[in-house]
């Protein structure tokens, strides 16, 4: 959420303060299948070369044969063998274990992770060092010289084995205040330079190296299917010659050349390939879902990118959430050992994804031997690293797990260790580079990232020649994502979401609109930032920014590739009809239907999400004081451009292949092309599916053009802008939660009567339509808890729902559907609803909130009960 827009849902919450007080004061699916988890041990049966892995339910044969040969870049070093092969003789059952875990640093102090013998902690994306997101660099190397010294320590009679440290640095160092944010991963795909990415990954290293980490968990080498997955902009393209082109270089850059002096040492740090494997090509693009692509597709697509990474001698390999015809590749032993090791030659170790072990089958966060079995190295265990660790305890000392295996898991790990030189006896500020902060965000760094900028832009349409812009000029520049580097920046920035950034939390980064005052000062001509469209002088030209808000993961699924904010479209329409010409920018992180906007622009431009210098933009669409291009347009679509909403699988290969813009498709000042003509604006969504798409809360968080508040006794309502908050005297607090996965919910606790509420105007209601509701009660309080709708000042329909919550307390997840005609009757004019959703509870209530939204329609035996 920008703070833009929440001054406007600030000013809406305002305006139905009177109906909010009036509410809390009256008196009184589909054909997917359910998910199948994966194999337990020992179900996998060998005939000839193939390997059939069973759950009982579901089975994929796999033919370690079929797949390419290859080795690892890195060689094994004799001395470095004999080394660790005499630490893990020497080493007690309880340090062996403990190597094989990782938690999150909010979920472990430096002294547990000692007393245990963990092996490695990471940041998770909503965990800054002492609690904060916003911590300078200094605290990043001091907490990382407290988790190395605790580690090393000997005097419990243990070997002080140092641990390592894991950060997503997935578009630069991006969990750090200041870093350089490049482009992500989808823009470095249109760009498609592997000079670029090796730079990328030199630079990447570098910044983390200064705040004294140790490995990051990138390059995401996913190979995107369907555009409609939350995670596409981590994908460099759908095409699989595009992930193996970039793949090596960029290992290379983050790791130094393998076999060279370079090599892991004090430049560079450890690198990651993920998801093993299949992660992109999930059915109907559900996060963390079921691939169900043949294993000559598996190989050929989803796993293009691993040779080369292997080549490139990458030291670990992060497995993939996705199950595989229903086997969870967490714990699916023939892709993790007898393909990805055996056949495939990777020769580091491989890591899990957040709690991803406990979705095997049989399986739970705090007991899964089944994944150490089937080929994970090290858990990811950010939460759960305790329980798991006694239960590994027992499984080794009961023989469930054999020691040979969990030598062999140790033997990974501590070989990885040893070749990074975490076994030098270096604390990390002493090693080269850390606490040099000025290397974070440099120029130089910061001049790369915005050549990356420029060579990501792919420009879709050019009517008539309007670009480049003369910098004589008049230029308005409108739109929520012109002076907003968050919403330029995307997901995985500073937190995981991205979300709940000012410009303040980017120091030394550049806006886009920053980028057009830049080129056009000094010219001749003007810039004028209006986000709303508004002018009092005619502008030559309208510039309008606009985009998605910045998301992660399951968060940015969708069900289509269609763009419901129509904000961008409006304030394009609006210059059209005033004669203005006007030039799109599009921050976006997947191909999106835009045929509307489209038509209603002269120039399009995809900027996808390009990160902290957005003056690179200006760069490309800014001309010379001739009116010469000063920079052309290089980027060509790694993704292909959709010309029906419908359209969320468009790949090359696919029968029927019908895009609007081709793979590879991109229009330059050189070679000009044709023009666009006008498009059908006919989304290809029936009104249903359209309709479907009214979510209020998705997964925790707020849906597009809506925001979350908290209301306390003062009425003035207190915008949610990021993970946590709480109203102004404290009477109400949010939190995200883990339902089923990291972060997917909202719990709400109740200190004094208060209310939540979502804010923003829906489209047209009507009374057969459903407010539905995922919810859970923890704590009923003692007194009502009331439901509303608020329309205005005076305008609110509130329904008494105290005797629901008190029969759903304690009783786990709900689902609810009540028909919008209980508000309409209890006083909502459904016409000018712009508070959709209010709850109003009492002291000691605590409610949990995963999904809120509008649709369906209502029977005429359902009640005004939740």
């Amino acid at each position: 959420m920008t703070p833009r827009l929440s001054v406007r849902h600030a000013a809406t919450l305002t305006a139905s303060t009177a109906a909010l007080a009036l509410v809390a004061c009256s008196p009184s699916q589909t054909e997917e299948a359910t998910e199948v988890r994966d194999a337990a041990p020992g179900a996998q049966e060998v005939a000839g070369t193939a390997i059939t892995v069973s759950n009982g339910t579901s089975q994929v044969v796999v033919d370690p044969a079929n797949w390419p040969e290859g080795r690892s870049g890195v060689d094994r070093d004799p001395q470095v063998e004999a080394f660790v092969a005499d630490l893990v003789a020497r080493m007690s059952v309880e340090e062996k274990v403990g190597q094989v875990l990782q938690a999150d640093i909010s979920e472990v102090t430096p002294e547990l992770a000692a007393e245990y013998n963990l092996g490695s902690v990471l940041n998770g994306g909503n965990s800054g060092p002492y609690g904060n997101n916003f911590a300078p660099p200094a605290d990043w190397v001091r907490l990382a010289d407290e988790y190395y010294y605790a580690s090393t320590r000997t005097e419990d009679g243990g070997l002080g084995i140092p641990i390592i440290w894991g950060t997503d640095a997935v578009h630069g160092h991006s969990n750090v205040v200041g870093a350089t944010l490049f482009p992500h991963n989808i823009g470095l795909g249109a760009a498609n330079d592997p000079e670029l990415m090796y730079q990328i990954g030199q630079i990447t290293a570098l910044e983390i190296r200064a705040t004294g980490q140790d490995w990051t968990f990138a390059p995401t080498l996913a190979v995107v299917q369907d555009d409609s997955w939350g995670r596409t902009y981590e994908g460099f393209s759908e095409h699989p010659e595009i992930v193996a082109n970039l793949a090596g270089p960029l290992v290379e850059g983050l790791q130094g050349a393998p076999g060279s002096d370079e090599f892991l040492n004090s430049d560079h740090i450890v690198s990651t390939a993920k998801h093993w494997v299949g992660d992109g090509g999930t059915f109907r693009g559900r996060d963390q879902g079921d691939n169900r692509a043949s294993e000559a597709d598996m190989r050929d697509i989803h796993a293009a990118g691993y040779p080369p990474a292997i080549s490139a001698g990458v030291q670990t390999v992060m497995a993939s959430f996705n199950s595989w015809h229903g086997i969870k590749m967490h714990g699916n032993g023939a892709m993790l050992q007898d393909v990805l090791v055996d056949r495939m030659g990777f020769d580091g170790f491989v890591v899990g994804d957040w709690e991803g072990h406990g979705q095997i089958a049989g399986c739970e966060n705090e007991n899964c031997p089944q994944a150490l079995l089937a080929g994970i190295d090290m858990y990811m265990a950010p939460a759960s690293w305790r329980g798991l660790y006694y239960s590994l305890l027992d499984q080794v000392r009961d023989g469930t797990i054999p020691m040979a295996r969990l030598d062999e898991a140790v033997t990974r790990i501590l070989r990885v260790k040893a070749r990074a030189g975490l076994f030098d006896g270096v604390a990390p500020s002493e090693r080269p580079f850390a606490g040099e902060f000025d290397i974070i965000g440099s120029d130089e760094h910061r001049g790369v990232a915005r050549h990356a900028v420029r060579s990501s832009l792919v420009l879709l349409k050019n009517e008539a020649g309007l670009l480049p812009l003369r910098p004589s000029a008049n230029i308005l520049i409108a739109g929520d994502g012109a002076d907003n580097i968050g919403k330029q920046s995307g997901g995985w920035t500073i937190n995981w979401q991205g979300d709940g950034h000012s410009n303040d939390s980017f120091p030394g980064a550049q806006s886009i609109y920053d980028g057009f005052a830049e080129a056009i000062s000094g010219a001749g001509g003007s810039v004028t930032l209006s986000e709303d469209g508004s002018y009092v002088d005619r502008p030559d030209v309208a510039v309008v920014v606009f985009g998605e808000n910045p998301y992660a993961e399951f968060v940015g699924d969708q069900e289509f590739v269609n763009f419901p904010d129509e904000s961008g479209l409006n304030l394009l329409r609006q210059f059209q009809a005033d004669g203005i010409p006007t030039v799109s920018i599009f921050l976006t992180g997947r191909p999106l239907w835009m045929n509307r906007e489209l038509n209603a622009s002269n120039a399009f431009v995809a900027a996808w999400l390009p990160g902290s210098e957005g003056g690179g933009v200006a760069d490309v669409l800014v001309g010379d004081p001739d009116g010469a291009p000063r920079y052309d347009f290089v980027g060509r679509l790694s993704y292909s451009w959709p010309q029906r909403a419908d359209q969320n699988v468009l790949n090359p290969h696919d029968e029927g292949y019908d895009p609007l813009f081709a793979y590879g498709y991109g229009l330059s000042y050189a070679e000009p092309g044709g023009g666009v003509g006008v498009l059908s604006e006919d989304s290809g969504l029936a009104e249903d599916d359209s309709a479907s798409a009214l979510a209020l809360l998705s997964s925790g968080r707020a849906g597009s053009g809506y925001g979350l508040a908290l209301i306390g006794e003062s009425g003035a309502p207190v915008l949610v802008s990021g993970p946590d908050g709480q109203s102004d005297d404290g009477a109400i607090a949010i939190t995200l939660d883990d339902r089923d996965v990291q972060d997917d919910s909202r719990r709400l606790n109740w200190i004094g009567e208060a209310s939540f509420a979502i804010a923003g105007a829906p489209r047209e209601l009507n009374p057969d339509q459903l407010l539905q509701i995922s919810y859970q009660v923890n704590e009923r309080g003692d007194g009502p808890v009331r439901l509303a709708m608020a329309c205005g000042e005076g305008c609110g329909g509130r329904l008494d729902v105290t005797a629901g919550v008190r029969l759903a307390h304690g009783k786990g997840w709900h689902d609810a559907e009540i028909p919008l005609r209980c508000f309409a009757e209890a006083g909502a004019d459904l016409s000018a609803i712009d508070v959709p959703f209010v709850v109003t509870g009492p002291a000691g209530f605590v409610f949990w909130l995963d999904d809120v939204s509008i649709g369906g329609q209502a029977t005429d035996d359902m009640t005004c009960e939740l």
